[in-house]
């Protein structure tokens, strides 16, 4: 079909990606049905279809979250990682082999007035007994939209990984953590071999391979 290159690279050029807005979805009804430690909302829409017209009436339950903020601290003298490991009721399930303490990158629910960055600072104290210094945004993501309206906003610090470790938590909040410090290397081996497998942490330590070299050369 495209026996000369320059036509292919046109019609390439030609053709621009546009994507439909928030304005091309129309919200029909939206009732919350349950309120407690998060709120569900059951969601009647419709939205722009890609061949032209709208769709029918859509309806999903949707789980309220907020927004959460997630910290990878980073070592970069001695390359460790810190990681923290509670338990998690979403990993409950006698029939499956896995613990639900699951190894997780510090991280907290962003509440009203307050800013991802300072959450991201306040969890690591409370989570690890971590002082992040040199914070800086990695990205934000949806975490399931398909029926959870959550935006979690991870970053990356710098860490003394030799001053942390032990117990930590809200008592008032029944946080029970306990904190490793974990080198890099045997960090994304565990994300490898499974035994880290919950999306935050995966997303976390994808990143921190990717860009730990930058790190040292910003940091050290």
């Amino acid at each position: 079909k495209y026996p000369n290159r320059q036509l292919l690279f046109m019609e390439i050029k030609m053709y621009q990606f546009q994507q439909f807005t928030q304005q091309d979805i129309e919200i029909v009804k939206d009732e919350t049905v349950y309120r407690g430690f998060f709120k569900l909302n059951k969601v009647q829409f419709k939205h722009k279809l890609f061949a032209g017209g709208w769709s029918g009436v859509v309806t999903r339950e949707l789980l309220i979250k907020g927004a959460a903020s997630a910290v990878v601290a980073y070592d970069p003298v001695l390359d460790n990682v810190v990681l923290v490991e509670q338990v998690r009721i979403g990993a409950y399930d006698p029939t499956l082999k896995q613990s639900p303490w699951l190894l997780e990158l510090i991280a907290g629910m962003v509440e009203e007035g307050e800013t991802p960055e300072s959450v991201a600072l306040r969890e690591s104290e409370e989570e690890a007994g971590a002082k992040i210094t040199n914070m800086q945004h990695c990205l934000s993501v949806w975490d399931s939209p398909g029926g959870v309206l959550e935006r979690i906003h991870l970053f990356v610090g710098k860490v003394d990984s030799t001053q942390v470790g032990g117990l930590h938590g809200l008592a008032e909040e029944n946080e029970d953590i306990r904190v490793h410090v974990v080198n890099r290397e045997t960090a994304y081996q565990w994300l490898c071999e499974g035994k880290i497998d919950n999306g935050v942490a995966v997303m976390g330590l994808q990143w921190l391979e990717l860009n730990y070299l930058k790190l040292k050369a910003q940091w050290l």
